[in-house]
């Protein structure tokens, strides 16, 4: 029987460069690795076409197409983003102190369906008693004027108030002029660093996450891997062969990684870092599966009830395949 062909589609983390290299091959696939290093293209192309057989897409997009009824996707709990978010809250400082002078401002998102965004928005609420009800949320690119992407995420259950920024300046540009009070999401924008009035909430965030982490056991995910429902129903034995075949490939990254003779990335205190990494996660920094997880899906699932994504909280057994 001939090897069934798939495409996937992901950018190239280490995690993922034993697939794309062939190093690691998935038992009875041909797999096609389709490195595309803008996440939000992928998204896209996914989520409107379902352009491949699998992807790398965002966890909160997909669980709240299911949550909604939409049953053409399935997942694997293989997660190739996770980040802790405290580090990307920017705010002026001449406004916002602490969190709770969020409360009222008017903040810039780039998506607020954004999985970063929901993150932040609900650690915010549940670790700081953020009210979110009474923000603007200002929406459009960070770093460009306009649009972030051209996502089609499942419309919100009760809507926040949104204001689509198309005045034809940027997220940064408008924090910068001081004309929004804050901007959370994934990225740095550039006035924090030549505006000595931009400054991060948490400005020892490395030390507010570890604490956080230690206390919740929650590591942040983004991004999960949806594969197309028809291909699922037709080889649901493929799922697990991915899940091994991208299990493996983690761990020869983490193998890698810890080679002490020649760092393999340019980072001058890696062997810091990674002695950090293991004393804090143990020996698996990055693990897949359900279990390994749950309390990190379950804080995701029940914040994207209590932000209106979905109607009620979801069995994790509902959402994932491939175990």
């Amino acid at each position: 029987m001939p090897p069934l062909k798939l495409k996937f589609a992901s950018a190239s983390y280490d995690r993922m460069m034993p697939l794309r290299t062939g190093d690691i091959r998935p038992e009875g696939i041909d797999l096609e690795f389709i490195a595309i290093e803008t996440v939000r293209d992928i998204f896209d192309r996914m989520g409107a076409s379902a352009e491949f057989d699998l992807a790398e897409f965002s966890s909160s997009e997909y669980i709240g197409r299911y949550g909604q009824g939409d049953r053409s996707l399935v997942a694997l709990p293989v997660f190739p983003s996770r980040v802790f978010r405290h580090g990307f809250i920017f705010v002026n400082c001449n406004r916002i102190a602490e969190p709770k002078d969020l409360e009222g401002k008017r903040i810039g998102v780039a998506l607020y369906t954004q999985t970063a965004a929901l993150w932040i928005r609900g650690i915010l609420a549940q670790e700081y008693g953020v009210d979110l009800s009474g923000i603007t949320w200002v929406q459009g690119a960070v770093q460009v004027a306009g649009a972030h992407g051209a996502p089609s995420p499942p419309p919100l259950l009760k809507p926040p108030h949104i204001i689509i920024n198309e005045g034809g300046r940027s997220l940064d540009q408008l924090l910068d002029a001081g004309e929004i009070d804050a901007v959370i999401g994934t990225r740095v924008p550039a006035c924090y660093r030549r505006n000595p009035d931009i400054v991060r909430l948490f400005p020892n965030f490395w030390e507010v996450e570890r604490d956080f982490y230690r206390r919740s056991r929650i590591h942040p995910i983004m991004h999960l891997v949806a594969m197309r429902r028809d291909v699922y129903d037709k080889n649901p034995w493929a799922a697990k062969a991915m899940m091994q075949a991208f299990t493996a490939a983690k761990d020869r990254a983490v193998e890698l990684m810890h080679i002490e003779v020649a760092p393999r990335y340019m980072l001058p205190w890696l062997q810091r870092d990674i002695e950090e990494m293991d004393e804090v996660f143990g020996p698996d920094p990055w693990p897949y599966g359900v279990e390994a997880n749950r309390p990190t899906l379950e804080a995701l699932v029940q914040y994207m009830v209590e932000q209106h994504y979905i109607p009620k909280a979801i069995p994790l057994s509902e959402l994932f395949v491939g175990e």
